[in-house]
């Protein structure tokens, strides 16, 4: 049954990714080395079903915080070769290694002083011998019932491109807010946008003194509609919030002298604040727990930049 046959292509494949794992050795480790050292691209090569690998690869590492290109190894020999710079470090994917397009570019790999990686089945073939390091993604067995079509040779190679990646990524120290900024579009951008590139912020953001009356409060959060105002002190420090909710809660225990307040006296003190910079996943998660529906932004001296609002969190659907 089809089902049967795809329980033995995912168990093939999954057991040729946990054989990587257990035989995992210090050519791994010179290989990172390299990738870090690099002062200028990674180039990936590869031709077919290598070469489709060989693109996630380079993706995965610009997107990860280490600067990679694809080359076509056919290309390269009709002009594109000139994309190879000195500083660069090339990232060879040829499960066989004796890629005859790879192989013609060895030698001006060698000539412009190229380190050279190897990702391979065949750790004594022409690419590999050729190379500086070689890392060996070799499998048992193909998942493909003739043992024919690169499956799980090919998921190997993505799989050890993911852990060079990530383990670069972890070495840079590559923080959320990296990755938010090199991820600006679509749902993955909008979940990594930032407080400040969302938050009320300017003239839009409103903000009273610890004396102001409270019709002069009342003004300044019909004005500004979010539901609040942020009180701050005489050095502009933020000293407390109020709320529509405060004020009805203020109505009901006080009646016509609520109008003679001041907002000093009926703040609540000490809200919860969130920095700029932090990630709008992080206010979202925030203010769901607290169950509030806005969040001040303050800098380092306390001083109010912004307020975010519940309703601009949901509005992106983050999650």
């Amino acid at each position: 049954m089809s089902h049967e046959t795809a329980k033995r292509v995912l168990r093939i494949e999954a057991e040729a990714i946990g054989e990587l794992a257990r035989r995992l050795d210090n050519n791994f480790e010179q290989a990172a080395e390299l990738l870090m050292a690099c002062k200028g691209r990674v180039v990936v090569t590869g031709m077919g079903k290598s070469g489709l690998i060989g693109r996630k690869i380079a993706a995965t590492f610009s997107s990860t915080g280490t600067p990679a290109i694809f080359m076509h190894p056919a290309e390269a020999v009709h002009g594109d070769l000139g994309m190879l710079m000195r500083d660069d470090v090339a990232l060879a994917v040829s499960y066989g290694g004796e890629t005859q397009e790879i192989i013609a570019l060895l030698e001006t790999v060698k000539r412009l002083g190229l380190r050279l990686i190897a990702l391979t089945g065949n750790p004594r073939s022409t690419i590999a011998m050729a190379s500086d390091v070689v890392v060996d993604v070799s499998v048992k067995e193909e998942a493909c019932s003739l043992n024919l079509a690169p499956t799980a040779s090919t998921t190997a190679a993505m799989a050890m491109g993911d852990a060079l990646a990530i383990t670069l990524l972890d070495r840079r120290g590559f923080s959320p807010r990296d990755f938010a900024a090199l991820h600006p579009g679509g749902r993955l951008g909008k979940k990594l946008l930032r407080v400040e590139d969302l938050m009320h912020a300017g003239e839009a953001l409103p903000r009273v003194g610890l004396g102001a009356k409270m019709p002069d409060v009342i003004y300044e959060i019909s004005k500004k509609s979010l539901g609040m105002t942020t009180v701050v002190d005489a050095e502009g420090r933020l000293a407390g919030i109020l709320t529509d909710g405060d004020l009805r809660r203020l109505m009901q225990q006080r009646g016509a002298a609520t109008i003679d307040l001041v907002v000093g006296d009926c703040m609540s003190k000490n809200p919860q604040t969130i920095a700029p910079g932090e990630l709008a996943g992080s206010a979202l998660r925030i203010m769901e727990e607290r169950k509030i529906t806005s969040l001040v932004a303050i800098d380092a001296e306390r001083k109010p930049v912004g307020v975010v609002h519940l309703h601009d969190l949901w509005t992106l659907e983050l999650f």
